[in-house]
């Protein structure tokens, strides 16, 4: 468990090479297979921002937002978002992001996939633990997702 309320931190070791776990991340529509969401016809290019359809059962009414900041090939992959911003009848938009940091590592067996999503302590209190809290859980499945997908090919 994480020990700051500002940053999740996550890593797994992935038993596949660095170029097949890059694909994995910076591929816009491989992405959203494991991640859960439809990005049709969006590419992830840095500076960019992208939008997707959420395709998990129960948020597929909600549209997903993406700033891509950073690309650098089989290594580093960034973006922001708002998190946890599930409420339709909420705008967003004037809210600090947190950014997401995927860093790789081809390791001994594989590859180090560590992620790092930060900012949480500037959203506001009202959204900060529970937007926390629910993208820790997240984060989570998400690894366990990409491992899955990864591990099928």
């Amino acid at each position: 468990m994480n020990a700051s309320t500002d940053r999740i931190e996550q890593q797994i070791l992935l038993k596949a090479p660095r170029a097949r776990v890059w694909r994995a991340l910076s591929d816009a529509g491989e992405f959203g297979r494991w991640f859960g969401v439809a990005f049709e016809g969006e590419a992830f290019v840095s500076g960019q921002p992208i939008k997707g359809r959420i395709t998990h059962p129960g948020y597929a009414h909600l549209v997903f937002n993406l700033l891509i900041e950073q690309v650098i090939p089989e290594r580093f992959l960034s973006m922001r978002w708002h998190p946890y911003a599930i409420d339709p009848a909420v705008d967003y938009s004037r809210e600090p992001t947190t950014q997401i940091v995927f860093e790789l590592q081809e390791v001994p067996g594989g590859t180090l996939l560590r992620l790092v999503e930060s900012g949480f302590d500037r959203l506001p209190p009202s959204r900060r633990e529970e937007a926390f809290r629910m993208n820790s859980g997240g984060w989570e499945q998400q690894m366990k997702n990409i491992e899955r997908h990864v591990a099928a090919e």
